[in-house]
C-alpha cells in the first residue's frame, strides 16, 4: 500500500504533462483583421466606426486568456474579429503589431489573398504557447 502513496506524486506528474502536450492552438476561422477600440462597453470602434460588441463577447490577449473589455477602455488594439448572427462582434483574438503587420494586408479579397491570410494565421496561432 505505501508504494502506491509513493508513485502517485510521479503518476499525477505525468498525467499533467500528457494533458498539457495534447493543447493545440488552431487559428481562428472567418475572422477579419481590424485596430478595435473599447470607448465604453459594449461600444467600441473597428478602424474608427463604430460597433458594438455582443453580450458575452470574448478578447483573448496574445496570451490566449480572456481579457474584460473594461480593462482597455482607450487602447487600441490590433486584433482580428469574429461576428455572431445578429451582426455584433463575439470574438476578438489580439494581436502583437508585428502579427498585425502580417496579416493586416494579406486579405485582398481573392482567393489566393484569403488563402495567404488564413496561413498566416495558421503560423502565428500555431507559434503561440
Amino acid at each position: 500500500m505505501k508504494r502506491w502513496i509513493l508513485l502517485l506524486p510521479g503518476a499525477l506528474l505525468l498525467v499533467a504533462a500528457a494533458a498539457k502536450a495534447q493543447v493545440i492552438r488552431s487559428a481562428p476561422a472567418d475572422v477579419k483583421p481590424a485596430r478595435l477600440s473599447v470607448t465604453a462597453p459594449p461600444q467600441i470602434t473597428l478602424n474608427g466606426q463604430p460597433d458594438r460588441l455582443s453580450p458575452g463577447a470574448r478578447i483573448r490577449g496574445t496570451n490566449n486568456l480572456v481579457m474584460l473589455s473594461g480593462s482597455v477602455v482607450g487602447k487600441v488594439l490590433p486584433v482580428v474579429y469574429r461576428r455572431d448572427a445578429a451582426g455584433l462582434v463575439h470574438e476578438v483574438w489580439v494581436l502583437t503589431e508585428e502579427e498585425y503587420g502580417k496579416v493586416a494586408g494579406a486579405e485582398d479579397g481573392t482567393p489566393d489573398g484569403h488563402k495567404r491570410f488564413a496561413e498566416l494565421l495558421a503560423l502565428i496561432f500555431g507559434t503561440r504557447k
